[in-house]
């Protein structure tokens, strides 16, 4: 009795110590990651492809991605955003990736690309790198062409989701890179000439 009375102190002092290790861990993941950005909107993702209504899960995707990391405030308006998302998605491509013995499609691959731009108050705009903005994923063929589009679908929305995730921590880099980029110190004055001596009385 008396070994399982100290073992509880002991044991509820090391849960604290891993809960306030937790918490401090999800603070430095996620507090202050945008630099001095407090704001985000999102502006709806034009539709360049032939698929109609993607477009609306990328941009639920990046909504979703924003509120769920809680680095900074999702807002409406663009003209109070202290970083704004821009672009277009572009043409899928789905392509059959493994084949049966008699040349059936078992597998297909779809690819979702996006064009997108973070544009700061003062006019600068933030491009990001291909490998961010691209992203496949495989899904099962089927005999029912209902299946096969909810499969195609529920690929697209995993793709829409590594998309904005990727979006997010590689707009949180830059920005915090920007933000301990030291200032440019001042430049020195140039030395002014010396005034000329005046002319002598005659």
């Amino acid at each position: 009795m008396r070994a399982r009375a100290l073992a509880t102190p002991v044991l509820v002092a090391l849960l604290t110590c891993a809960a306030v290790a937790c918490s401090s861990y999800h603070w430095r993941r996620y507090g202050g990651s945008f630099g001095d950005a407090r704001t985000v909107a999102i502006e709806p993702v034009s539709n360049h492809s032939y698929d109609p209504g993607v477009e609306a899960l990328v941009n639920d995707a990046l909504m979703r991605e924003f509120q769920r990391r809680g680095s900074v405030r999702l807002v409406k308006d663009p003209g109070h955003a202290d970083i704004v998302l821009y672009g277009s998605l572009q043409p899928l491509i789905t392509r059959a990736r493994s084949f049966s013995s008699v040349a059936f499609a078992l597998e297909y691959e779809v690819s979702v690309s996006v064009t997108l731009f973070a544009r700061r108050p003062n006019g600068s705009v933030i491009h990001f790198g291909p490998g961010v903005l691209h992203a496949s994923e495989i899904y099962l063929a089927s005999a029912d062409v209902e299946v096969q589009r909810k499969n195609r679908e529920e690929a697209i929305r995993r793709v829409c989701a590594v998309l904005a995730e990727r979006v997010h921590d590689a707009l949180a880099e830059k920005l915090i890179a920007a933000a301990e980029k030291p200032a440019p110190s001042p430049s020195a004055p140039e030395p002014t000439a010396p005034a000329p001596a005046p002319a002598p009385a005659p």
